[in-house]
């Protein structure tokens, strides 16, 4: 194999550095050694019961408040439902569902179901921007399988501060496919939203995420909003559903006894059978649901191991687990998980090329709220090429769900071969997505593509895409107003 693309699909599988430029901001790990005193903060679940129209309402405050994260030290923070971070939602297949997020920030902001299935108007990116003390009040019918999403800002031009002060949540979705695994809630099911920050000398979040190549490379790694953290493990197996919710850093998770693991889902769902790995590589955006085996009394150290990519050198700690001397006994990893119909572009299917230079343009031109960029059929399928020219980016689609067909020619690592939504695209290399659109058409209100790479998204590397009637593509207005939806307090 080319000696690049071995680099690029080891960079992938998390084995061996990949090629890449320096790094911003504390490209190297600076932070103390750990001696993990604080417990992890597990977020609270918000599962409400559905009402008499059978809907499931939850209520999200957007706020600021102020933290303790350091010893000694509060930091200025923005959180939902509190100071920092958010609950983790939850909501079943078929569940219809309808937020009312309250905006108590002193700025403009708006929330994004990243992962999620639904229509336009409910997606939460730049196009529903929600005012100071205005509510806003999307709603859908959850159709999708079973996965693992996240929720946090879309503010065009300042999604990279209001993720960076700490506005993000996860979503969990589920789906009745009686499979045997760890699935109770903080117990033998965890969440791990990985952050990385740096502060100044007051405890306050150093740095500017709009600066720099990338923006902020921390050198300080949370985990759940928690520094320093250890977790008491109870059962044989734990399942730990893992989102980067990083600006910028790539994550590569290692154990430090090398034990090996199992994938069992992506950013989309769950695979069709697990994956036994010893590490595995997270961008910006993308998540993962891995099942790890403990056995009585041990104790061991989930860190990110240093990759060599220029968005995610530095060896840290994360997060010590430490099994109880009696643990409660747990069922193998089921051989068998979800049935996954590969998404397969038919003969002739349309092929759209994008190309990432820089760090503000997708095929030369920066994003304009007002244009159209792609026209795309409701329920098609297509190619998507993604040629990165220079150092690395990510490539996050709204709506979709995509496999990953090549990297510079060559397979993806059989743990990223599931239904995804956000996918790295390293240095100087091309990626082949087979992209699968919804039913949802809008003329009028685009969806988003862009790196997830929170500096570049903001900086204009992103463009708008619209899901229109099949044989209806010529006739959408590729202008739009800057602000076509709304500010206030209906989600209609």
């Amino acid at each position: 194999m080319h000696r690049r693309k071995f680099l690029t699909i080891a960079a992938l599988s998390g084995l061996v550095p990949a090629c890449g430029s320096g790094s911003d901001s504390a490209s190297r790990s600076s932070q103390a050694a750990l001696d993990f005193r604080n417990p992890l903060r597990v977020p609270p679940l918000l599962h409400p019961k559905p009402g008499k129209d059978g809907v499931r309402r939850f209520e999200l405050s957007m706020q600021a408040g102020r933290t303790r994260i350091l010893p000694g030290r509060q930091t200025p923070t923005w959180g939902f439902n509190g100071g920092f971070l958010g609950p983790t939602l939850r909501a079943g297949r078929g569940d219809k569902v309808q937020m009312a997020v309250h905006n108590r920030l002193p700025e403009v902001s708006t929330v994004h179901w990243h992962g999620m299935r639904l229509p336009a108007r409910m997606d939460g990116g730049p196009h529903q921007p929600i005012e100071p003390g205005a509510v806003w009040t999307p709603h859908w019918t959850i159709d999708q399988p079973a996965a693992t999403s996240w929720y946090h800002p879309h503010p065009h031009g300042t999604t990279a501060q209001h993720v960076y002060r700490g506005l993000a949540g996860m979503f969990i979705l589920d789906e009745d496919l009686d499979l045997d695994l760890p699935g109770d809630y903080g117990v033998d099911d965890f969440p791990l939203i990985l952050q990385d920050k740096r502060f100044a000398a007051d405890g306050s979040f150093d740095g500017d995420p709009l600066k720099g190549t990338f923006g902020i490379l921390g050198d300080h790694v949370l985990v759940n909003g928690t520094y320093n953290p250890h977790l008491s493990v109870t059962t044989e197996r734990v399942r730990f559903r893992v989102l980067n919710g990083s600006n910028a850093r790539m994550y590569t998770l290692v154990f430090a006894d090398k034990r090996r693991f199992h994938v069992i889902a992506n950013d989309g769902g769950l695979l069709g059978a697990p994956v036994e790995v010893e590490a595995i590589s997270l961008t910006p955006g993308e998540r993962a649901e891995i099942v790890v085996a403990f056995a009585p009394g041990e104790q061991v150290v989930l860190r990110t191991a240093d990759n060599g990519v220029d968005i995610g050198e530095g060896d840290f700690d994360l997060l010590k687990l430490v099994a109880a001397g009696t643990l409660k006994p747990a069922p193998g990893v089921p051989a068998r998980l979800a049935p996954l119909t590969p998404i397969t572009a038919p003969a002739g299917a349309t092929v759209r090329r994008f190309k990432l230079s820089g760090h503000d343009a997708i095929n030369g031109r920066g994003m304009d709220m007002t244009r159209i960029d792609e026209v795309v059929p409701a329920g098609a399928v297509e190619i998507w090429e993604i040629e990165n020219n220079v150092y690395s980016h990510n490539f996050h689609i709204h709506e979709v769900a995509f496999q990953v067909l090549d990297v510079d020619g060559s397979a993806p690592p059989a743990y990223a071969t599931g239904y995804k939504d956000t996918v790295y695209v390293p240095a100087k290399s091309v990626v082949r997505l087979a992209v699968r659109f919804g039913g949802y058409s809008d003329p009028a209100s685009p969806y988003m593509y862009h790196c997830h790479i929170l500096r570049h998204e903001d900086s204009g590397m992103m463009g708008q895409f619209v899901i229109v009637e099949p044989g209806t593509e010529s006739q959408v207005n590729r202008t739009i107003p800057a602000r076509s939806g709304h500010t206030g307090h209906s989600g209609h």
